[in-house]
């Protein structure tokens, strides 16, 4: 989640060019941390991303007046759920992600994450007695089908269980904090930074307990220090106040299908930057599970009021904050 919104876009245009911006800086993200990991343990390595981030965020909160003053009068519940969202998004979702990075190809590792959607729509649809619609259906069949593609292509022959296990579990914790996410900011009417600071910091300060005492402090390089600031900074604090100065222009549907060429471009990446090339029916199981991840995330399109009836609700044309980051 971004800083405090800035001033809209001056175009539609310029939104959709800033958010494929932003996936690019998210997608490289992937590359950053698998270099990052031949010296630093992960767990330990993603502490130290987002405790630095959480460090802008924080400074960033209390230069903000409107940030400072929701968090000074947020009550314990509302802190109850921002640490709750801070415990699943970074300490479980970030740290089981770095996890699966040091074990799996990022491509793999990526697949796996990006059925969230998937996960998010079977949550809710169980917790709200709903039918899925036949797009979403087709959506599901269409990226399982993908991965198994993807899997029994070669994808793989260089995937470990644990490797696999750890992508799963940041799986099921994106999920859960994108459903965590909605119910804060619905239920408090936060703005993003006064969501992302504290519990980003929360996140942050339980990968270093538990990462410093069982891999170590590193003795970080020149080189090291460099790829945690770019993640911090970059990939981090300005990438989420980018996307969500997009999504100001951007409706949902927009914005999640930008977001799901992700998988792509971390594919693309890991080829031409890691040495980790995938073969023809791989690239399709890839793209298979593109395109039912975004069938998925779809929505129906709204139906024009009736004259004198209560208007309808957006549906797909619904703006939103954002959604939990992939990296």
């Amino acid at each position: 989640m971004p800083l405090a919104a800035r001033p809209q876009p001056t175009g539609h245009p310029q939104a959709v060019a800033l958010a494929v911006l932003v996936t690019g800086l998210w997608s490289s993200s992937w590359v950053l941390i698998t270099l990052g990991l031949e010296r630093m343990p992960p767990i330990t390595f993603a502490g130290l991303r987002y405790a630095l981030g959480a460090l802008i965020l924080v400074g960033a909160a209390l230069c903000h007046g409107r940030t400072r003053r929701q968090l000074t009068a947020l009550t314990l519940r509302g802190w109850g759920e921002l640490v709750a969202l801070g415990v699943v998004l970074y300490a479980v979702t970030q740290g089981a992600q770095f996890v699966s990075l040091s074990l799996l190809p990022a491509a793999t590792a990526s697949l796996v994450l990006s059925f969230t959607p998937v996960v998010v729509a079977l949550a809710a649809g169980a917790a709200l007695q709903e039918r899925l619609s036949r797009r979403a259906l087709l959506g599901i069949v269409l990226g399982g089908a993908g991965a198994v593609t993807y899997f029994l292509a070669g994808g793989g022959l260089t995937a470990t269980a644990a490797g696999l296990v750890a992508a799963v579990t940041g799986l099921l914790g994106n999920a859960g904090a994108a459903l965590l996410g909605r119910a804060v900011n619905r239920r408090e009417q936060l703005t993003p930074l006064a969501v992302t600071a504290p519990s980003m910091g929360v996140g942050a300060a339980l990968l270093l307990l538990v990462g410093v005492p069982l891999q170590g402090l590193p003795v970080l390089t020149p080189a090291d220090w460099l790829i945690v600031l770019v993640l911090a900074v970059v990939n981090t604090a300005v990438a989420f106040t980018l996307w969500n100065h997009a999504l100001r222009c951007l409706t949902a549907t927009e914005s999640s299908t930008v977001n799901n060429t992700m998988l792509v471009q971390v594919a693309a990446l890991g080829w031409l930057l890691l040495d980790q090339p995938l073969a023809p029916w791989q690239v399709a199981g890839v793209l298979a599970v593109t395109v039912g991840t975004t069938l998925v995330q779809l929505r129906r399109a709204p139906r024009p009021a009736r004259p004198g009836g209560p208007a309808r609700a957006l549906g797909g044309q619904k703006r939103h904050l954002g959604s939990a980051p992939r990296s």
